[in-house]
């Protein structure tokens, strides 16, 4: 066997680095996998299998297939929806010895997908993780595209039961169990858990469930001394479990983790534990047939026009109160508008123009907003003063809503009215984004753009009248730049300012 090409040993290496995972590697403008990934996902995607010598001295043909860039977030989805891992490799940087650099800038798995285009509006995507010892457990999960983060303790009889009847309600696309010399610790197979949405197991290294290192894990994320603020620091296994996420989530290479604020510890005994056989006769968030939203309680209530408060409904029915305090409270704030239908109205009206400002904010804070949120972000927080005005209106404002703290930060809805144009591109590669006279530096390169642009087109006008060659040409590519092309027929006529740089059949090419 001959010797990888540069290229295909830097696919090596980098592959090596991510065995578990499908490499998607960048390769100009597709995405580029090799050898086994090609051929799980050319079965997976329906992709033609080809082949591409990758190794000097002949021999066989490595397996290849690839997906276009623009169109690679479709052929994500479908791989993660089939317990697949995906690390997305880019290329970086300039040339270094005719290889460009390339590196894995996040790994995609079902529990840390924050691409709008693979989410569902009106469910929470759930990255869970579940240690069990002896008669503890500690559960926590995590969404990182609204920056919710839980974890609870266990204890006592039957805890194991109980873990899994709290997993069935929280419903996550993924799970994380310690994984030991022996494999798997916990086993979650579908015929041990009867779960109305099934959902991946990810065996993750035992020694992250390490309680010290979860600690220090969370410890450093947080950037305190004590973990008493958040109410787990006498909770062992709510650490271990928390602690594990946050490592995982620090390898998967998510945006800096920066939406990830905060940690809130809660109790079983807060709401109603239901089973899974329960949940799915009661048909609470989709019907015992079909497993279909529609037809199911969820479906019959859900006259939410927001992402965020079909989110929260969901979450309500999944967590029954017990609490009559907590009950009334929540009943005083539906009293309050169905007995205001003006009101009502007025509000319903407002929330509908709502952008889902948290998954936009965390998009934000994650460094991947693209023009289109900031401009969703600067509408839905220019409604908020109305929303509020309409509140005032109000006969009488319950406790749930006087606790409301709705701030308009318009700070930051002016600087982004300011910067952004009114209707932005769909990302960056093309121009337009920033508003005129945002930036005076930029207004004065756009002009000088718009200029060059305009000279380049009326060059060649001018070059034919100067030199009186008719069938001189402007050109361009990517090698050298504009060039002036001229047929070896009227080369006689070429003046002495044309500096020749590359030679055709038919033609001469040249630059000034």
């Amino acid at each position: 066997m001959g010797k990888p090409t540069p290229l295909y040993r830097q696919y090596l290496e980098i592959k090596k680095q991510h065995p578990d995972a499908i490499l998607m590697f960048r390769l100009g403008d597709f995405y580029e996998m090799f050898d086994e990934d090609a051929e799980v996902a050319a079965r997976e995607l329906d992709l033609v299998l080809t082949g591409r010598q990758l190794t000097t001295g002949g021999g066989e043909r490595n397996p290849m297939a690839g997906v276009p860039h623009h169109a690679v977030e479709g052929y994500i989805a479908r791989l993660i929806e089939k317990g697949y891992r995906v690390a997305i490799c880019e290329q970086v940087g300039e040339p270094v010895g005719g290889l460009m650099p390339r590196e894995v800038t996040r790994v995609v798995t079902p529990g840390t997908v924050v691409e709008p285009g693979l989410l569902e509006d009106k469910r929470n995507n759930y990255l869970a993780a579940l240690v069990i010892d002896r008669d503890h457990a500690g559960i926590a999960y995590v969404d990182i595209t609204t920056g919710e983060f839980r974890t609870t303790q266990l204890s006592g009889e039957g805890v194991e039961s109980r873990a899994r009847q709290e997993l069935e309600r929280i419903g996550p696309a993924e799970c994380l169990i310690p994984e030991t010399d022996d494999g798997p610790a916990i086993d979650l197979s579908p015929d041990e858990i009867s779960t109305s949405g099934q959902f991946f197991v990810t065996p993750y290294a035992e020694w992250h469930f390490d309680l010290e290192t979860a600690r220090r894990a969370l410890l450093d994320h947080f950037g305190v001394a004590s973990l008493e603020g958040y109410g787990c620091q006498n909770r062992p296994w709510a650490v271990r479990a928390a602690g594990a996420i946050i490592q995982y989530l620090g390898e998967t290479k998510i945006s800096g983790l920066a939406q990830i604020t905060g940690l809130s510890t809660y109790t079983l005994g807060s709401f109603m534990t239901l089973d899974a056989a329960t949940r799915r006769n009661l048909e609470l968030t989709e019907t015992l047939r079909g497993r279909s939203v529609r037809g199911s309680l969820l479906h019959v209530l859900d006259a939410t026009v927001t992402a965020m408060g079909g989110r929260l409904l969901r979450a309500w029915l999944n967590q029954p109160l017990l609490s009559v305090e907590a009950l009334n409270r929540r009943l005083d704030a539906v009293e309050v508008f169905t007995q205001n239908t003006p009101v009502r109205t007025e509000i319903i009206g407002h929330l509908k123009k709502l952008s889902d400002l948290e998954r936009l904010t965390n998009r934000v804070l994650g460094g991947i907003a693209g023009p289109r949120d900031l401009a969703g972000l600067r509408t839905s927080l220019e409604g908020v003063p109305a929303i509020t005005a309409a509140l005032g209106r109000l006969e009488w404002v319950p406790d749930a809503l006087a606790e409301l703290a709705l701030d308009p930060c318009e700070e930051v809805s002016s600087l982004i009215r300011q910067a952004i144009v009114e209707d932005p591109p769909v990302n960056l590669n093309k121009p337009g984004v920033i508003a005129p006279g945002y930036s005076h530096e930029l207004d004065s390169i756009v002009e000088a753009s718009r200029d060059a642009r305009e000279w380049i087109a009326g060059l060649e006008r001018r070059e034919r009248e100067r030199t009186g060659i008719k069938s001189l040409k402007v050109g361009f590519n990517k090698v050298f730049g504009y060039y002036i092309e001229v047929t070896k027929a009227n080369l006689d006529a070429v003046p002495d300012d044309y500096h020749r740089k590359q030679t055709l059949v038919n033609s001469e090419r040249f630059i000034t």
